[in-house]
Order: structure tokens, then C-alpha cells, then sequence
């Protein structure tokens, strides 16, 4: 079951884990991941999401707003690709899917109803659609 989002927290606040700042020689992923984890979560972007779901940050919490917006446009873009937001969810952990049912249910159905996929993004899809 989905968790009721308070998008006026950050995933800090949510998760009740502060995360110490990162390390002096840091790469920029690190030291992104970790200011966006002090953000208000109904304050990221698409491209905000998809980076952390991309590094299994805050799922609990993104999943749900990254369903969100793929009802609205599955193929929505962040800075990579057309879709890439569809990739980095299609993409998490098959384990990670046991606590969303609901939104296994409606990625399922949004995923049945896309055609003309690149390739790539097309067997993320039938790997996810799969019994």
C-alpha cells in the first residue's frame, strides 16, 4: 500500500535518516543525491526522480510520484532521453515492486498500452509486464 505523500518534507524528514554531507572528493551524482535529499519531495523534477530512483533512493516515497506522472505522459523525459523516467522505475529491483501491488497493477496497464518503443526501453517493458 502507498503511504499518503506529505510533499512539504524532504526525503530526510520522511525517511528520518540525515544523511552526513559527502566527502570531500565526492563525484557529482554523490553530491547531488545528497542535496536532493534535503529537498522538499513536491519540489523535484522529473530529472530529480528519476536520478534518485535510478540510485534506489527514497523509493517508498518516489515510486508513488513517479506513477504519478507517468499517468500523465509515460514517456516523459529528465535530462536523458525520451522515457528515461519509465526506465529508471521499469528498472528497480523486481523485490523492490512486493510493497506497491497498486502501482505494479498501474504501471502494468500504462506499460500494455505503449507501442513503438525504442528497443532498449521496449524489453524493460516486457521484462516488467511479465508474469
Amino acid at each position: 500500500m502507498t503511504r499518503p505523500l506529505d510533499r512539504d518534507r524532504s526525503l530526510e524528514e520522511l525517511e528520518r535518516d540525515c544523511w552526513p554531507g559527502p566527502s570531500a572528493g565526492a563525484t557529482r551524482l554523490v553530491a547531488t543525491a545528497h542535496a536532493l535529499r534535503r529537498r522538499p519531495i513536491g519540489g523535484l523534477t522529473v530529472e530529480d526522480v528519476r536520478l534518485l530512483i535510478g540510485q534506489d533512493i527514497g523509493l517508498p516515497y518516489l515510486l508513488p510520484l513517479a506513477v504519478e506522472v507517468l499517468r500523465e505522459n509515460p514517456m516523459t523525459e529528465g535530462h536523458m532521453y525520451e522515457g528515461d523516467l519509465l526506465s529508471a522505475v521499469l528498472t528497480r529491483d523486481l523485490s523492490v515492486w512486493a510493497e506497491f501491488p497498486e502501482l505494479v497493477r498501474e504501471l502494468r496497464g500504462i506499460g500494455s498500452k505503449l507501442t513503438g518503443l525504442p528497443p532498449d526501453l521496449e524489453r524493460k517493458v516486457d521484462r516488467f509486464l511479465a508474469p
